[in-house]
């Protein structure tokens, strides 16, 4: 039975619809997260309470998963005697450092250039698991698809005033470092599903790192406050994609190469475009030549790096 799951979930469409359906969760959190900073009247540079936010999302993120978890199997959801060390290290990189150092450039740059630098995430993932975890190998189709791909993701962030390329550690350093601490977390979620339910890991570290967001966002002065009632379903929804989207990841980790994964991320600033045009008339970037160019790399990098023959799990070569 469980060797029919392993198959089912390594097969390339089912990975490719379930990676589709997490990154357009992904995607649809830019523009819902802006709506949401109006709903609960927090201002653009008031980067403490979007922390404070933040934390609150993924806390109620971490319940839910929890809760789900618990109802599908009919028992509580909960982590091995063994694996708390797991839970935590995966809050640490996953959920705090990710976000907490996020918000924090995102104080002292552009949402353009955090977009960007965030996408080398998918090269940086890649890489821990290459050379850090050993878990597969670097092909030449894996570099080129992972190049063209993130050339997608440039051009569509691209305004027609370019970007400037000085960098700070205040701004541009603390979101590599948050980009950095996401692709460490992918390598370590692929390494702890041998020994703990994904899900279990993902539910209870979002619990935590959640929380200690809130405590670290109340201390430094943040605020949030409820204007509509419409504000609480929004932040169920926010809780709701990071549920869905990082446990989906998460199996999808568990039984596939990290490369064949992580290269879908490069559609999440892509979706985080269009569903802006929808949702907030962003539609400059979106719509024309250069965003169907932009999702046209994206596609091509993916299929490139999903061409390639079937990287070996190390856990593999242990049998």
């Amino acid at each position: 039975m469980n060797q029919t799951k392993d198959k089912t979930l390594q097969k390339p469409m089912i990975v490719a619809v379930l990676a589709l359906v997490c990154c357009f969760l992904w995607g649809s959190a830019f523009p819902c997260i802006k709506i949401g900073y109006r709903l609960f009247a927090i201002a653009a540079e008031d980067s403490v309470s979007q922390l404070l936010f933040a934390g609150c999302r993924f806390a109620l993120a971490g319940v839910l998963v929890i809760l789900f978890g618990s109802l599908m199997g009919r028992k509580m959801l909960k982590p091995q005697k063994n694996s708390w060390g797991m839970v935590l290290t995966l809050a640490l990189f996953q959920t705090i450092l990710q976000y907490v150092l996020f918000y924090m450039g995102l104080a002292h740059t552009t949402g353009v250039k955090s977009s960007i630098i965030e996408a080398a995430n998918v090269f940086i993932a890649i890489l821990f698991a290459v050379f850090l975890f050993k878990f597969e190998s670097l092909t030449s189709g894996i570099v080129i698809g992972c190049i063209i791909g993130f050339a997608g993701v440039v051009l569509i962030n691209l305004t027609g005033s370019g970007m400037d390329a000085s960098f700070s550690m205040k701004g541009e350093g603390a979101i590599l470092g948050s980009t950095i601490a996401y692709a460490l977390s992918a390598g370590l979620v692929k390494l702890y599903s041998r020994k703990e339910d994904p899900v279990v890991l993902s539910g209870y570290q979002f619990c935590i790192g959640g929380m200690v967001m809130m405590m670290i966002g109340a201390v430094l002065g943040g605020h949030v406050t409820v204007t509509q009632p419409a504000a609480l379903l929004l932040l169920l929804y926010l809780a709701i994609i990071s549920a869905v989207a990082y446990t989906i990841w998460g199996i999808l980790l568990k039984y596939n190469p990290v490369a064949r994964v992580s290269v879908y991320g490069f559609m999440n600033p892509v979706f985080g475009v269009i569903l802006s045009a929808f949702l907030l008339g962003e539609k400059n970037q979106a719509f024309g030549l250069k965003g169907l160019a932009a999702l046209v790399l994206v596609c091509i990098g993916i299929f490139i790096v999903n061409r390639e023959p079937k990287a070996v799990d190390s856990e593999e070569n242990e049998k």
